[in-house]
């Protein structure tokens, strides 16, 4: 009996303690300041900030420079800052547009599904509300992915692909190799209850952790990035959007059937030391007809910020001889 009566008063402290830490979460996130957009680039002042509604949900977006036509899509969690180190490069030779998802950045946050169909959607939506023609759509990690689906699926906007990083493997949790912190996240998204818990805890402790496992050089990210990522993360509904991305990851791996349909060359690059594995790497190439591939040495997930000039020169040699690498 007194053991029966021991385990039960440990079973109801552990309930009890779990309780506690569910209800702390919500005064956590109910305290936490809610940022305001900002009304010019910290990175580039010069470059208005704009704004346009696709499919209900009003997107913030960039737009600089002359010349062919390149849109900029970025990484999971992340927004169209992640490209600050090669916009102003890039718009030397080219018209280029960077945008924040849904649910990333200062763009709408509506509830939704989170999955690659989302995100394809959307982009696509873009390219046609801005009637953008004859473009060049570069992407990192999902912003690789959606570059792909869009080809995939024969859109007559789009000339040619660079797939940086692609994020179509594992089930679409790679960022689980990224760092324990990784690990832990994106475990515990999978947990109903627990993974809102959690993301509701997040600091700028947790959030660095997450956003260093994806450069090769922890310097490679700016200290004014990190805080503007980690300060975004508090918008209402922010963390539930990012909770989505997770738990339909899967969604980004399944959509690579489609690849073999892709007409428009396609350049794809990985950083040396990127999440996917080189079978994982190989299996895109494979897929892709007349794909080329290269590796950018020292270089992570986060290409634009680990290795920017190498990047910014091979976007704009892959444009300038009509899709072809060298």
């Amino acid at each position: 009996m007194l053991m029966v009566n021991t385990t039960l008063s440990a079973v109801l402290i552990f309930i009890s303690i779990g309780m506690s830490v569910w209800l702390a979460s919500f005064v956590v996130e109910a305290l936490r300041p809610v940022p305001e957009e900002p009304r010019t680039l910290r990175w580039l002042p010069d470059v208005p900030i704009e704004h346009v509604e696709v499919g209900g949900n009003r997107l913030r977006y960039i737009k600089t420079g002359k010349g062919p036509t390149v849109v900029l899509l970025h990484t999971l969690r992340t927004q169209l800052d992640l490209f600050e180190k090669i916009v102003a490069e890039l718009s030397n030779h080219v018209t280029v547009y960077a945008l924040d998802y849904p649910g990333h950045g200062y763009s709408a946050i509506p509830q939704a599904r989170y999955d690659a169909a989302f995100f394809t959607e959307t982009v696509k939506g873009f390219l046609e509300t801005l009637d953008l023609r004859d473009v060049t759509v570069a992407g990192v990690s999902i912003g690789g992915s959606v570059a792909l689906i869009i080809a995939a699926r024969r859109n007559p906007r789009m000339a040619r692909v660079i797939a940086i990083n692609p994020y179509d493997y594992a089930k679409g949790r790679g960022l689980a190799r990224s760092s324990l912190i990784g690990w832990l996240i994106t475990s515990a998204a999978r947990l109903s209850v627990v993974g809102e818990t959690v993301m509701r805890l997040r600091n700028f402790f947790i959030i660095s952790a997450i956003l260093r496992g994806g450069v090769a050089d922890a310097d490679s990210i700016p200290p004014a990035l990190m805080k503007e990522m980690n300060r975004v993360g508090n918008r209402p509904g922010h963390y539930r959007a990012f909770l989505s991305l997770l738990r339909n990851a899967a969604s980004w791996e399944d959509a690579t059937r489609e690849y073999d349909r892709i007409a428009v060359p396609v350049l794809l690059m990985w950083g040396d030391r990127d999440w996917a594995r080189p079978s994982e790497r190989e299996h895109d190439r494979a897929l892709i007809p007349n794909a080329q591939m290269t590796t950018l040495e020292r270089g992570s997930h986060f290409l634009p910020l680990d290795r920017p000039l190498e990047l910014s020169k091979a976007i704009v040699s892959f444009i300038a001889v009509g899709g072809t690498w060298r």
